[in-house]
Formats: structure tokens, C-alpha cells, sequence
């Protein structure tokens, strides 16, 4: 068996097993951030001549009450010195510009949580940023968190799967913009005045992603009637085990987007494009993490079996139900994947239960990762505009497309004088819309949907009654 995931790491060292969450000066920086936010514009600066913008004095005295903080927690972080030093530096030069839009590049380069990636190390982390999935304004937002690097994990990226930009992490405490549904730290969020050549981390919070996945599962399990494996109904009743197979999970995922045949990567390389090309390179990145989780169960790591049961699950019932109907790239490769294996006979909707054959849900769920890596193979061949069209035929097959989609009927009825770019103009909003059964399943997930806003490990409980 391999080591088991620690939430509360022990030892000697202080940056480790000390928690900075109960100390006075982190509520006195979460009262000091939370008085500024609601006077910042969308892009992070104040307004004082809005109505009930406070005076600019009344707005340095608060900066002042967050700067003190910082310079106060610091010392139980001095991993974090660099940075907080940098931090208060880019505080003290937005007041001094007059609360303009912030600037926060210099602590942001200063900030480095992937170069000591300790199991339990504490970040108490501070920008002006928006949070993916939450508050689109660049506010001021103060998280405190911990790193999640067990030996195991760190040997598989060490051996076999190296992401040496990835950190996985925990809430410990957050400002209002975390009280959402982000689940993710990255740099490119940040209010900088011009953005780095490279950025080197980006921070996801395992323990949210476990937390929202057992909650909504278990209810989609309940509501479906589908009759649960052991060890799958051990996975959604035990935090921990969920929070170890997400590591696990993201650790493949996030590398996966700069592997394989590549002829489209719109992660990393900026361009617009129709939404089923990102809703396939996100699929193509879980299924890769499926097959991988495949090979790690017979090499004899727990995790890889759960990897399985979480890429199923997550997909299947949370990912096609969420969120609005807008270019829902994930819930379109959700949507693939159910629609996939119910064609191939691997999942049936039969008096009103859902079974699963598991055996076979494993061999069709590699078969669309190898169909889909066979999509980009062909597409290094192919323009670009034909490459998106074979990605279309690909989803089609298996989705209805909407019933007024100009792409659906094919090259001739779009205007092809345009650069592809401007053809994505005439995708439908919601190109792919739900089938019947995942109307009926979001109608009854919506209210366990909507209550895993801000969830953490805390709040969905270590294990399920």
C-alpha cells in the first residue's frame, strides 16, 4: 500500500505545524480586506469620487490595518519573506499612486510556491486578482492555505509524470472572492501592469474539488439508483481518499495539456476558437488521466482506481449540469463522454436506474481518449478550419447538435471568405444543448449544485454520514 495522504502534517517545523488562521493579526487582515473590496472598480482601483466611496485617507488607514498584518504573519512564514516584502512594497506604491489600478507584478515574481513544495507547508498568499469560477473583479483577496505533497505524489512526479509548475494545495481561510465557486490559484489572475514572459506554478485546491465531487455525486448516485462498487462508496464517504485521488488526478491532468500530439493547444497558445475544441483538449486531458490511473492500479497504487471512479463520476454528473448553457466547454465533454459510453453499451438508462458495466465503462473510456488523440494525430495534417470541422464530426456523432446550428449543416452553409476566427461568431451559444435525461438530472441536481459554493473540507465533513 502506498503512504495515505496527511491533512494535518507533523514535525518541527513551524511554517509546517503552526497555523496562522487563529492568530489575531489574520482576522484583523480579512476585516481590513473585506473593508476595502467594496470600493474597488472591476479593474481593482477606487473611485472616490463614486457614491459612497470613502475619503482617501479612510481608505490608507485600512490599507495600513492589511500592511501591519502582513508584516506581522510574516515571520511564521519566512519561506514567504521575499514575497511579503515585495507584497508590502506593491500595497504601499498603490496607495501612493492614488489607489489607481494595482499593480502587483513585483510580488507576484517574487512568489514562488512551486520551488519547495513541503507536504503541509502554510502560504498566506494576497493580490489584487479575480478568482476563475468566482469574482470576475480584480478585488483585493487574501487566502491562507497549505500545500498537499505526500512521498508518494512526489515520487510519481519525480519518475514518471513531471509538472514541476504544479502545487497542490488547501484552504485554511479566504476572503469573499474564495467564497465561491473557484477552486484554483493562478498567476495570470493578477492585476500586473504588464504580464510575465513565463509563469511557473499555478496552485489548484484539492480540497474543494473533493468536497463539491462527494457532495454532488452522492446525489446523483441517489437519484439515479446506481448501485455502487465498495471501494467507489468508500471514495465518496471519505475526504481524505477524495482529496489524494484529486492530487493525483490534477497532477496528470495539468501536464497532459503540453503532451501528445499537439496541433491545437488553446491553453497555451492564445486564440479564439469554438468551444468543443477546449471541451475536447479537457476531455483528452481526463481520459489521458484515466488511462494513466489504469496502469497505476495494476502496478498496485490505491489512488489509481479511485482516479477511474472520480474522472466517471465528476464528468458524468457534475461537470454537463453546471453552470449556464454559454459555451460550456466542460459540460460539452461531460455530456461526450456519457453519450459515449451509453452508444458503446457501457452505461444504461433502463426503468428509471442507471447501471454502469464497469469492466466495459474502463475499455470504452480509453477507446474515446484513443479516438479523440487520433483527432489531433490526423489534425497536424490538416488548416485549421478543417481541423475544427472533424473536431465537430466527432461530437456530433455522439451529441445532437441544435437545431438552428449553421455549423451543423456543414462548410456551405458558412461564409468561408472569413478567417476562421470570425467563423466562430456562427457557433450557437449552446451549440451541443442537454439531452433529455440531463434536463431531467439538472432539474434535480440544482440545489445540491448551487450549495457547493464555497465548500471546503471542513464544511462537507471528513467522512459522510
Amino acid at each position: 500500500m502506498r503512504e495515505k495522504l496527511q491533512s494535518v502534517p507533523t514535525g518541527d517545523d513551524p511554517a509546517v505545524t503552526d497555523g496562522i488562521v487563529g492568530h489575531r493579526a489574520w482576522g484583523e487582515l480579512k476585516d481590513a480586506v473585506e473593508t476595502i473590496r467594496p470600493w474597488q472598480s472591476k479593474d481593482g482601483s477606487i473611485d472616490f469620487s463614486a457614491e459612497g466611496a470613502p475619503a482617501k485617507a479612510v481608505a490608507g488607514a485600512e490599507l495600513d490595518r492589511v500592511i501591519a498584518a502582513v508584516e506581522e504573519l510574516s515571520p511564521l512564514l519566512p519561506h514567504d519573506a521575499d514575497y511579503h516584502r515585495a507584497l508590502v512594497a506593491d500595497l504601499r506604491g498603490w496607495a501612493a499612486a492614488g489607489f489607481g489600478v494595482p499593480d502587483f507584478l513585483d510580488s507576484l515574481l517574487a512568489f514562488q510556491p512551486s520551488a519547495d513544495r513541503r507536504d503541509g507547508l502554510q502560504h498566506l498568499v494576497l493580490f489584487a486578482m479575480y478568482t476563475q469560477n468566482g469574482n470576475p473583479d480584480r478585488n483585493l483577496e487574501a487566502v491562507a492555505l497549505r500545500v498537499v505533497w505526500p512521498e508518494w505524489l512526489s515520487e510519481l512526479e519525480r519518475t514518471r509524470y513531471d509538472n514541476p509548475m504544479f502545487v497542490p494545495i488547501t484552504f485554511q481561510d479566504f476572503t469573499s472572492g474564495y467564497d465561491t465557486n473557484s477552486a484554483v490559484l493562478f498567476p495570470e489572475t493578477v492585476a500586473v501592469r504588464e504580464v510575465p514572459e513565463r509563469f511557473t506554478w499555478g496552485g489548484i485546491f484539492c480540497d474543494r474539488e473533493a468536497a463539491r465531487f462527494r457532495r454532488v455525486t452522492e446525489a446523483a448516485v441517489a437519484t439515479l439508483g446506481l448501485d455502487l462498487p465498495q471501494d467507489a462508496a468508500r471514495l465518496l464517504a471519505d475526504q481524505e481518499l477524495s482529496q489524494e485521488t484529486f492530487v493525483l488526478w490534477d497532477l496528470i491532468h495539468d501536464r497532459t495539456h503540453s503532451h501528445g500530439d499537439l496541433p491545437f493547444d488553446p491553453f497555451m497558445i492564445k486564440q479564439r476558437a469554438p468551444f468543443w475544441m477546449y471541451g475536447l483538449e479537457e476531455l483528452r486531458c481526463d481520459l489521458t488521466t484515466f488511462r494513466e490511473a489504469v496502469a497505476l492500479e495494476a502496478e498496485g497504487y490505491p489512488q489509481g482506481r479511485n482516479v477511474q471512479y472520480a474522472v466517471l463520476f465528476d464528468r458524468m454528473f457534475r461537470f454537463p449540469v453546471t453552470g449556464d448553457r454559454v459555451r460550456n466547454y466542460d459540460g460539452l465533454g461531460g455530456q461526450l463522454l456519457f453519450a459515449y459510453l451509453h452508444k458503446h453499451g457501457a452505461v444504461r438508462w433502463t426503468d428509471n436506474t442507471l447501471h454502469i458495466d464497469w469492466d466495459l465503462a474502463t475499455e470504452v473510456t480509453k477507446r474515446l481518449c484513443s479516438d479523440i488523440e487520433t483527432l489531433y494525430r490526423d489534425g497536424i495534417d490538416r488548416p485549421k478550419l478543417n481541423h475544427w470541422f472533424a473536431a465537430y464530426g466527432l461530437v456530433a456523432e455522439y451529441l445532437s447538435p441544435h437545431p438552428g446550428s449553421r455549423w451543423a449543416k456543414g462548410p456551405d452553409a458558412l461564409d468561408l471568405t472569413k478567417p476562421p476566427r470570425k467563423l466562430v461568431d456562427d457557433v450557437l451559444p449552446d451549440e451541443f444543448p442537454l439531452s433529455m435525461f440531463y434536463e431531467a438530472l439538472a432539474k434535480k441536481l440544482r440545489a445540491v449544485i448551487a450549495s457547493t459554493r464555497g465548500i471546503t473540507a471542513d464544511s462537507a465533513g471528513t467522512r459522510a454520514a
